[in-house]
C-alpha cells in the first residue's frame, strides 16, 4: 500500500476586487471584496406597465434575488421607472433596481430624472452607446447623470453587441502579426479591452474606481471562462458573471452551473445572473433558485435548508421518498420567507430523506434530520435520526405528513426565540 498523503480540503480561492456599494435608501447591498457572491435576476416584463413589473420585482426579491435589472428602453418605460420604485417602496421591499440602457440611454437618463434617481445603478453597453465620435459623447452623457445622482455603472460587454470599430481595428492588428491568433482570440481580446478601457474612461470621467463594475459576457462555457480569466487578471473591478442566452431547463441550468462554479472556485466574480429561458408556465424565479444552489453548492453561501434525497434504485420501487422528498424541499423554501426573520441560522440545517436501509441510516445520522424509509421487501418502518442518534420509528400511512411535523418541531426547538434566550 502507498504511502497516503494529507488531502486539502478544497475551498473557493480567495476573491481580489475592490469593493462597490448598491444602495437604495437605507438599504445596500455591497459587492465585492471580502462580501458574498450576490444573486442578481432581470424581469422579463413590459417595464411600462408598472404593476406587472413591481410584482415580478417583488417575487424575484422574495425568491433570493439581491439586485434585479430591468429594461429601461422607451420613454414610457423611463417614466414607469419611479412609480415602479413607489410601488416596491409600498409593498416593503427594498431591493435594488438596475436600469438596462442600450442604443438611447444617454437621451433617457438625461430627459427623465426622475428615472435616473430611482435606479440604484445603471447597466451600460459600450457597444451601443452611439458610433463614431457620438460613442464617446453619450458615453460620457450616462456617466456625467451617474455622477450627477451619485450612481455605480455596471459597464457590460457582451459579443453578440461588441463595439465593432474596435473589434475591426484589432483584426486589423491581429492581421499584422508574424503569427496572426485565430478569430476566437482576438474576440475574447476586444471584449476584456473594451470593458477595461470604458472603465477607465468612466473614471477619467469623474467616476471612482469602486462606482464601477465589469462584465464581459458570453454564451459558451470555455469561451467564458478564458474571458473573465483574463478580466481578472487585468482589473479589480468587481465583475458580475453569467452566461447570456444559457437557454432552457436541463441545457441552460447545466451550463451555466459548469461556467459559473468554475470561475466562482478560482475566485472570480461578485455578483452572478443565471439567464435561463423559462420554459412554459415556469415562474421567472427559477434563475434565482438556481443561482442560489451553485453558490450554496460551493459552499459559498447558505440560503435554504438543503435536503439530501435518494436517487432511487431497484431497492427502492416505492415512490414514497421521492414524493416526501420533494414535499419537505418545496415546504423548506416555501418558509425561508418568514424563517429568515423567525429562525436565524435555520438557513443551515441539513434534511435527510433516504430510500432504503443501504445508505438511509448513515446518511440520516450525518444530517441534522433524517429519515430512512423502507425499500423494497423492508420492514414496513422509517427510522427518524436527530442530531446523529436514533430518536423514533414511523410507520403507517401518515408518514409524510408525520415527518413535517417533527422538522416543524425541531426548528422551533433548535432556532426558536426560546432556543435563543437560552
Amino acid at each position: 500500500m502507498s504511502t497516503p498523503t494529507y488531502i486539502p480540503p478544497a475551498r473557493p480561492a480567495p476573491r481580489r476586487s475592490r469593493q462597490a456599494q448598491v444602495r437604495w435608501g437605507e438599504h445596500v447591498v455591497t459587492v465585492g471584496g471580502d462580501a458574498p457572491v450576490r444573486v442578481q435576476s432581470m424581469t422579463n416584463t413590459d417595464t411600462a406597465d408598472v404593476i406587472a413589473t413591481a410584482i415580478q420585482v417583488k417575487e424575484l426579491a422574495q425568491a433570493g434575488s439581491e439586485l434585479v435589472r430591468i429594461t429601461v428602453n422607451t420613454p414610457e418605460a423611463a417614466e414607469a421607472v419611479p412609480a415602479i420604485r413607489e410601488q416596491l417602496d409600498r409593498m416593503g421591499i427594498a431591493v435594488p433596481l438596475i436600469g438596462d440602457f442600450h442604443y438611447n440611454g444617454h437621451k433617457l437618463l438625461s430627459e427623465h430624472p426622475a428615472c435616473a434617481e430611482a435606479l440604484s445603478k445603471y447597466r451600460i453597453n459600450p457597444g451601443n452607446v452611439g458610433k463614431g465620435d457620438k460613442r464617446d459623447r453619450q458615453f460620457a452623457q450616462m456617466i456625467e447623470v451617474a455622477l450627477r445622482h451619485d450612481k455605480p455603472v455596471r459597464i457590460g460587454v457582451n459579443w453578440g453587441s461588441l463595439d465593432q470599430e474596435l473589434l475591426a481595428s484589432m483584426m486589423d492588428e491581429n492581421s499584422r502579426r508574424a503569427t496572426p491568433w485565430d478569430a476566437k482570440q482576438v474576440m475574447y481580446q476586444a471584449l476584456v479591452t473594451s470593458a477595461i478601457e470604458s472603465a477607465r474612461r468612466a473614471e477619467a470621467l469623474g467616476m471612482r474606481g469602486e462606482q464601477v463594475l465589469l462584465s464581459c459576457k458570453v454564451s459558451g462555457v470555455q469561451d467564458l471562462v478564458s474571458v473573465y480569466r483574463a478580466l481578472a487578471a487585468r482589473c479589480d473591478y468587481p465583475l458580475h458573471l453569467g452566461l447570456t442566452e444559457a437557454g432552457m431547463g436541463t441545457k441552460g441550468t447545466v451550463a451555466s452551473a459548469t461556467a459559473l462554479s468554475l470561475l466562482l472556485q478560482e475566485g472570480i466574480g461578485d455578483t452572478i445572473r443565471v439567464s435561463l429561458t423559462p420554459q412554459p408556465g415556469e415562474a421567472r424565479t427559477q434563475e434565482v433558485v438556481v443561482a442560489m444552489e451553485i453558490l450554496q453548492s460551493l459552499g459559498l453561501r447558505v440560503f435554504v435548508p438543503s435536503v439530501t434525497a435518494c436517487p432511487g434504485c431497484g431497492r427502492t420501487t416505492s415512490t414514497t421518498f421521492q414524493e416526501l422528498a420533494k414535499q419537505i424541499d418545496d415546504y423548506l423554501r416555501s418558509q425561508m420567507p418568514v424563517w429568515k426573520q423567525r429562525y436565524p441560522g435555520v438557513e443551515g440545517m441539513k434534511v435527510a430523506v433516504m430510500g432504503c436501509i443501504v445508505n438511509g441510516p448513515g446518511e440520516s445520522k450525518h444530517a441534522d434530520i433524517g429519515i430512512s424509509l423502507p425499500g423494497t421487501g423492508e420492514a414496513p418502518a422509517a427510522p427518524v435520526f436527530i442530531d446523529g442518534e436514533k430518536a423514533l420509528t414511523l410507520r403507517g400511512e401518515g408518514i409524510a405528513t408525520e415527518f413535517q411535523r417533527i422538522v416543524e418541531d425541531y426548528i422551533e426547538r433548535r432556532w426558536g426565540t426560546a432556543a435563543a434566550v437560552a
